[in-house]
């Protein structure tokens, strides 16, 4: 199945739906790093809350980024998304593996930790990006950001995220939802949906078992009726270039550049949100030295 996000409304105007897919962002961001379990889980729930955030907080060509840092062994997190469903992102330790959690499960909250910072930053286009900011209340990531949602953003929400990691460090599925309340929502409602979200297995038991995006949704409503309002690609995609690299290069002070350049050898630089390498020879960065006078 192709990573994909759909959008939704229940026809009583109660809840705005989101559901994904984002096996292969999830993939693509474990042999990116090569992470292990614990870092996998972790980053791949960082991802794909991201791109449920842009899709539901951002238009038109507006950016978000996510950082999570808790006191936990992977350290940092960082993700950017958009509303045109791109995703990118990294963690600080990507070789963490802890044993499974009461429950059998990767102990994402104890590779996070419960204290911390969950930071959400949105870049509308204006002079100064908003920053919100919220403590962790629990290291397993859904949590946080539905917190965050409710306290930062004024919008009681409910979201789920899950990532199946192989034996072998491979990732199986990923993928989550977010449920946002709206104004015609009654307290009955809120209730039933309360219910049957405490009832419903991890979305990656889900996505094993081949249900779609639209699928989970319908899981999650019952019998409601539900409004499906499209669907869109999703991808994990970094615009790092040499040209970036180039420009950042050239921003160095004058006798780094030449320290550089007389020490003789290639440099290597590399991107921290897909690890893409770019080499740098002696003749680059007398070019650089020369543009940059």
């Amino acid at each position: 199945m192709e990573d994909y996000l759909v959008r939704a409304v229940t026809e009583d105007s109660a809840f705005r739906m989101l559901a994904v897919n984002g096996s292969k962002i999830v993939q693509t961001a474990q042999q990116a790093h090569d992470t292990w379990p614990a870092s996998s889980a972790a980053l791949g729930r960082t991802l794909i809350g991201t791109l449920l955030l842009s899709s539901a907080l951002l238009k038109d060509d507006e950016k978000l980024t996510l950082r999570l840092l808790g006191d936990g062994p992977v350290g940092g997190i960082v993700a950017d998304g958009n509303v045109q469903g791109e995703v990118k992102g990294y963690i600080q330790n990507p070789h963490v593996n802890l044993p499974l959690n009461v429950l059998g499960k990767i102990d994402v909250r104890r590779a996070v930790g419960t204290n911390g910072m969950v930071s959400v930053t949105k870049d509308l286009g204006l002079k100064q990006p908003f920053t919100g900011q919220v403590p962790i209340t629990s290291g397993e990531i859904a949590e946080d950001l539905t917190y965050y949602l409710a306290k930062s953003e004024q919008i009681p929400s409910a979201m789920g995220l899950s990532v199946f990691v192989n034996q072998d460090n491979s990732i199986d599925v990923a993928g989550g939802f977010l449920i946002q309340t709206l104004p015609d929502a009654t307290d009955d409602q809120l209730t039933r949906l309360e219910e049957r979200l405490k009832e419903l297995p991890l979305v990656s038991n889900l996505l094993r078992e081949g249900q779609t995006p639209e699928q989970i949704l319908q899981t999650i409503f019952g019998d409601e009726p539900i409004k499906f309002l499209g669907q869109s690609p999703v991808a994990f995609k970094c615009d790092c270039s040499k040209e970036r690299f180039s420009k950042a290069l050239a921003t160095l002070p004058q006798h780094e550049l030449q320290a550089m350049i007389d020490e003789g050898h290639e440099i290597d630089t590399a991107c921290k949100f897909c690890n893409t390498h770019y080499q740098f020879s002696v003749a680059d960065l007398q070019k650089l030295m020369k543009s940059a006078n």
